[in-house]
């Protein structure tokens, strides 16, 4: 059974079929396909320099150290899951392989209940893996992990707790969006409407209270847990409370397309649209479509780019340009096609052998920590993976 990843040609076969066709770069096509030859070169080298049941976090050009992980960390399923999307693009089996291999120590998850992330870490590698061969073996992973999920839902607050602070405190933050998928697949597989109601719950709340009058998002909200009334709105990993930081609107983005896939209900894609409408007209947008780390960072214009955020940004538009009228469609879709240019060329994408075997160079994970700043990271590298596999997937279904 061949699936092509990412539901995204079942997506486009039974959206609005795009009768306006979108012209492509035949250049940017040919690019992506060298760009998935490099980036298996890549794993596989990234492959050889990982401990025993380690995980890649990032990897410090500067002193050539890398950094790992033990499965719990909520990173862990973007390695498999970009080997598995390798290996759709390749067919190089030593990939599928080495997949194999690294979902072992991450399988015990599907019983952490100590995380929100656990669509991350398992559907976008258990899921992924399914998607090439299904089995029941992960479909039941996948389960488990959806109810473990689900035991962190507060129907007071109406939301998915995300981190655990204080007594009476219920911390949610926007990244939280990008969990929900495994949720609706769980509702999907076995008609149990209880996961759906938790999804949408979720969605509605955030979308709620998480939103700022210009449709930017606050990263960190925390809500009584008795009452679900919103007690603080700030930031985690953003500039201020009150800025817009980059990753986090790309989530978001993303997150409320996904929800408009597996809900139908348009409340979720005109929140998506809203959060496009801000990322696209906002005058600290680069032209070049790669965003610093946060719109409103103090050293515009010499502040540092997030790849991972532009990576997720382009892997949503394209998504999300099928769903829309001609206009926006044209408008999502070249802004994706910008991106890929972009992160395609030497600047953010590595050479072959270099940046420790990661793809993408040039991406911030939590500067106010001053933690991963500057270097590669494992999400990067699996939504420009994706990104690139949801453009050529859309030239194969609306060209050939």
């Amino acid at each position: 059974m061949k699936i092509v990843g990412s539901f995204f040609i079942a997506v486009c076969l039974c959206t609005q079929s795009f009768a306006q066709v979108i012209k492509h770069d035949k250049n940017l096509l040919r690019t992506i396909d060298k760009n998935f030859i490099d980036a298996a070169a890549q794993y596989k080298f990234l492959a050889k320099n990982l401990p025993p049941d380690k995980f890649p976090k990032t990897y410090f050009p500067t002193t050539g150290k890398y950094e790992f992980s033990n499965s719990g960390w909520w990173c862990s399923g973007f390695y498999p899951g970009t080997l598995l999307y390798l290996y759709q693009q390749t067919k190089d089996t030593a990939l599928y392989n080495e997949a194999m291999r690294i979902l072992v120590p991450l399988k015990k998850e599907q019983f952490n209940k100590r995380t929100h992330d656990l669509g991350f870490m398992m559907y976008c590698s258990f899921g992924n893996a399914n998607m090439i061969r299904p089995s029941e073996e992960y479909k039941e992973i996948l389960l488990n992990s959806a109810r473990s999920l689900s035991t962190r839902f507060n129907p007071n607050v109406g939301c998915i707790k995300s981190w655990d602070g204080k007594p009476g405190e219920f911390i949610v933050i926007i990244d939280n969006m990008m969990n929900l998928k495994l949720l609706f697949w769980a509702t999907q597989v076995t008609g149990d409407s209880s996961f759906y109601k938790i999804a949408v719950s979720h969605a509605n709340t955030t979308m709620k209270n998480h939103f700022r009058a210009d449709n930017s998002s606050y990263h960190v909200l925390n809500y009584d847990s008795a009452t679900g009334a919103v007690q603080q709105k700030k930031t985690a990993q953003g500039y201020a409370n009150e800025s817009a930081w980059a990753r986090g609107q790309a989530w978001g983005l993303y997150g409320y397309t996904e929800t408009y896939r597996e809900t139908k209900d348009k409340k979720y894609l005109e929140q998506a649209n809203k959060i496009a409408s801000f990322i696209l007209s906002n005058p600290n947008l680069p032209a070049d479509k790669i965003p610093y780390w946060d719109f409103n960072a103090p050293d515009i214009p010499n502040a540092l780019r997030d790849a991972s955020a532009a990576a997720v940004m382009a892997s949503a538009f394209l998504e999300l340009s099928d769903y829309v009228d001609k206009q926006l469609a044209k408008k999502y879709f070249k802004t994706a096609e910008t991106i890929l240019k972009n992160l395609s060329t030497e600047k953010y994408k590595a050479a072959t052998g270099a940046n420790g075997g990661f793809i993408l160079q040039h991406g911030v994970g939590h500067m106010p920590n001053k933690t991963e700043v500057d270097v590669p990271l494992t999400y990067g590298d699996y939504y420009f993976v994706e990104a690139m596999e949801r453009y050529k997937n859309y030239i194969i279904v609306n060209v050939n």
